[in-house]
């Protein structure tokens, strides 16, 4: 819509996608609300922070899996540096760890990409109101699934250990013994129920927990 059909005051919308067709996409469909404006695009999850210091969205629409830093860690720079902005994760994966990592960064939505854009521009007006908007389905599932068994400390030790790092290289990397390492690992293992770190680093990203 042309801007001179515009209100005054529109709603700046940050968007964070790593996909540039999906993000330009979403960009150009938003676009078209009449009360709607795209003032940021960001590919990386460590420069959503510095976008939104520099261009003051209303609203930050964050995919999770981003290359730098993740959606939902930039979720909490952007609640502790740009309290006024409000945050909605949306993303691919509805895995319920997903949703309460994002409630605990202090996420004001939560929803799937798989949603008409129409229903998204909804949920952007209503985060702006104060109300909190989490895809149901998602939050049925989350509530079934009970909450995150593994210790910051462990998911720590189970992120360290992706690629094939032996103990000694994670020992190294956290500054940890290598008897405290194993420990984590073991403690990771029993409380996802699998054979092996590899299997429980899987689980654990499965269900959203890391």
């Amino acid at each position: 819509m042309p801007r001179d059909h515009r209100p005054a005051r529109s709603i700046r919308v940050l968007l964070a996608e790593d996909q540039g067709m999906m993000r330009g996409a979403l960009a150009l469909l938003l676009g078209m609300e009449p009360d709607i404006e795209v003032v940021a695009q960001v590919s990386a999850g460590d420069v959503i922070v510095e976008a939104a210091q520099t261009h003051r969205p209303d609203v930050a629409l964050l995919d999770i899996e981003l290359p730098g830093k993740s959606g939902l860690d930039a979720a909490a720079e952007l609640r502790d540096q740009v309290p006024d902005c409000r945050v909605l994760i949306l993303t691919t994966f509805g895995r319920p760890g997903y949703l309460r990592r994002a409630m605990e960064a202090g996420a004001a939505g939560f929803l799937v990409k798989d949603g008409p854009v129409e229903e998204l521009a909804a949920c952007i007006r209503r985060v702006l109101t104060g109300e909190t908007v989490i895809d149901p389905a998602l939050a049925a599932a989350a509530l079934s699934a009970g909450p995150n068994p593994l210790t910051p400390r462990e998911c720590e030790v189970l992120k360290a250990s992706a690629d094939g790092a032996t103990v000694s290289d994670i020992a190294s990397s956290l500054h940890l013994s290598e008897s405290t390492v194993r420990n984590y690992l073991s403690a990771a293992i029993g409380k996802t129920g699998t054979r092996n770190r590899m299997e429980a680093l899987r689980e654990a990203r499965q269900q959203g927990w890391l």
